[in-house]
């Protein structure tokens, strides 16, 4: 894939202002119910696309989270350390998106790394704080971890299959809680949709003790050079999760040429997962102290590109 009147609005800000104290009182007791996830933007490669930006985001993982109860905001790869340690008191969760970045000295990479440092920090301190990676989201998380690029070919392009789970997606906070006639098709039915070329050796997995003590082997799947490849994985003491394949195409992408899985089953995992994520950043109390400033850094602000013509993405944001 390529890839009001005016006297009202002060009245309503005035109150959201003085009821910020409050909000947090709930939240402490409640759980955050107005959750903000980050999507780091993706560095556009295609000459074509670069017309409309030089960053962007598929509005198929912004639907995507926003199916479950989040907003979004789109954090961009310009902006200094001080810029991105204030983004990341604010909001509740970080995606890292798939695309096609070098996983060690792109943007991509070097901001992801502040955000992954700053998380590890606040986990550790009891800040709940979760972390998601698709596709090439979940490759960076294991070079973050390892501190090397252990990748390998593991061709799995434009394909739909079944997860061969571990017993320990039987346990996982991923996986633990869905119903067994989806966990049962999940093994059997092509539920998954894969678009890369590289991946995880489970071999190399298995062999790096940073990854084996940091994550949980959750799913492996093999490539069409017979590569067995990790598919899914879950940290062990911090919220951090990864999939080489990709859940929000089930629901937000229609390309009739790719194999974007729309079974009544794939449309559930998708959903469930998405739920899964955005309850994970319910559980944040991360909060903007200033409600005008909230709303003006969501994505509601940007206009999706129509992209159907130029790529695999019906609608795209770029920035």
């Amino acid at each position: 894939m390529r890839p009001c009147s005016f006297l009202p609005v002060l009245l309503v800000c005035g109150c959201l202002s003085s009821c910020q104290g409050e909000l947090s009182q709930h939240q402490r007791r409640f759980g955050n119910d107005r959750p903000v996830i980050g999507i780091l933007t993706q560095i556009v490669s295609d000459e074509v696309m670069k017309q409309y930006g030089s960053t962007y985001i598929p509005a198929s993982y912004v639907k995507y989270i926003e199916s479950a109860g989040s907003r979004v905001m789109p954090i961009r790869l310009t902006l200094t350390t001080t810029e991105y340690e204030n983004i990341f008191s604010r909001i509740n969760g970080l995606l890292l998106i798939g695309g096609a970045s070098n996983l060690e000295t792109s943007d991509f990479a070097r901001v992801s790394n502040i955000f992954f440092q700053l998380a590890l920090k606040a986990n550790e301190a009891g800040d709940h704080f979760p972390v998601w990676g698709t596709c090439l989201g979940m490759q960076l998380l294991t070079v973050l971890v390892s501190g090397h690029n252990l990748l390998t070919g593991a061709e799995a392009d434009n394909v739909a299959l079944p997860l061969n789970l571990t017993a320990a997606a039987f346990s996982s906070h991923m996986f633990g809680g869905f119903p067994q006639e989806l966990m049962r098709a999940l093994q059997k039915e092509p539920l998954t949709g894969h678009f890369h070329h590289y991946g995880l050796a489970e071999k190399a997995f298995k062999q790096n003790v940073e990854l084996q003590d940091f994550f949980s082997l959750i799913s492996t799947n093999v490539g069409k050079n017979g590569v067995t490849f990790v598919s899914t994985i879950e940290g062990k003491r911090y919220p951090f999760y990864g999939v080489q394949w990709h859940p929000e195409v089930n629901r937000f992408q229609w390309d009739g040429t790719k194999s974007f899985p729309h079974s009544p089953r794939a449309v559930q995992l998708s959903s469930l997962l998405a739920q899964f994520f955005v309850n994970e950043g319910r559980r944040s109390l991360h909060i903007f102290d200033d409600p005008t400033k909230e709303v003006l850094t969501l994505i509601y602000k940007y206009t999706p590109v129509f992209a159907e013509s130029f790529s695999g993405y019906e609608q795209i944001y770029f920035f």
